[in-house]
């Protein structure tokens, strides 16, 4: 039996959404150092403002500036921050409401230790050196032990506004694939494909899953397929990702490799993107190194008759 592997991953993306004019005039007033909030049908001041009151969903657009001080309302310490945290020291996550507003704004608070940390402490914005527009520029809140603030109305208008924001997304997992996958992986790794074959209704699955998705029966039988295979269905990818060398337009595809009855998915070269087509024959190009295809190519055969792969489209 071969070693279960195990691999850290990383799924990543940026996120970018728009600003409707309240959310662009809070992150807009935090570049310049002025907290807004939102003042709702009933009085209450929202930081962070929203557009619709939450209890009415009424629109409001009613800014009010309320005070970079304020009071900490519950807190949890972090004694081991992580990456692209805002501190990268032991630090408090806290609520603090600000004077002027009657909501909590989430953010982290800079104490030596927990023992200086408690419900109903004084704070403070500490704020960031640069700003760009973004729940950053107010870089933790620290303690303060001076009067309360307030709050006056604010019209929103600022000089070059922020309409729009990137936010990255990113998840770090350890990533096992199991025993039926991990010998999927140790046979690529000698140029090879095998599938698990269900006992039951004798399809054979690539990359194998360790039961039959139809059947719900275990599998454990393999199966070496292909290495040729045929083109099921292909999209032409025309945007460029993040750190793949790739140039685009570039075709990615379902290939049914021969003897399988799933259709994994790989990147087509060696032909023009508009040539792809579904029926191509193709086959595997491993790279020095590689623990497996880089991508495939076209066989030169003749293209595959329809009725020989359609129930795998």
């Amino acid at each position: 039996m071969p070693e279960v592997l195990s691999a850290p991953l990383v799924v990543e993306f940026p996120f970018t959404r728009s600003l409707g004019p309240v959310q662009s005039a809070f992150l807009t007033g935090l570049r310049e150092r002025t907290v807004l909030g939102v003042r709702t049908a009933d009085g209450k001041v929202l930081v962070p403002p929203v557009e619709y009151d939450p209890v009415t969903a009424e629109e409001i657009r009613d800014l009010v500036e309320v005070a970079a001080t304020g009071t900490v309302t519950t807190w949890a310490w972090n004694p081991h921050p992580r990456r692209d945290q805002p501190l990268d020291t032991p630090f408090a996550w806290v609520l603090v409401r600000l004077d002027g507003a009657d909501t909590a704004l989430l953010h982290v608070l800079d104490a030596p230790g927990p023992e200086a940390v408690h419900t109903g402490m004084r704070v403070r914005v500490r704020w960031a050196e640069a700003r760009t527009g973004a729940i950053t520029d107010i870089a933790c809140f620290e303690p303060y032990e001076g009067e309360a603030g307030g709050s006056a109305p604010h019209d929103g208008e600022f000089a070059d506004p922020v309409t729009g924001i990137v936010t990255p997304a990113r998840l770090d997992y350890t990533y096992s694939p199991g025993r039926a996958q991990s010998a999927y992986l140790e046979a690529l790794a000698g140029r090879r494909v095998v599938g698990e074959r269900c006992p039951s209704c004798r399809k054979v699955y690539v990359p194998p899953r360790g039961a039959c998705p139809t059947c719900g029966v275990a599998t454990d039988e393999q199966v070496e397929v292909g290495p040729r295979g045929t083109v099921t269905t292909f999209c032409v990818v025309n945007i460029k990702a993040k750190n793949l060398d790739i140039e685009v337009p570039y075709v990615y595809a379902h290939i049914a490799l021969d003897g399988a009855d799933l259709a994994l998915h790989a990147r087509i070269g060696g032909i023009p993107y508009d040539q792809v087509r579904m029926g191509l024959r193709v086959e595997p190009v491993w790279s020095e190194g590689n623990r497996h295809p880089d991508h495939y190519r076209p066989t030169g055969e003749p293209d595959a008759d329809y009725d020989a792969y359609k129930e795998l489209v």
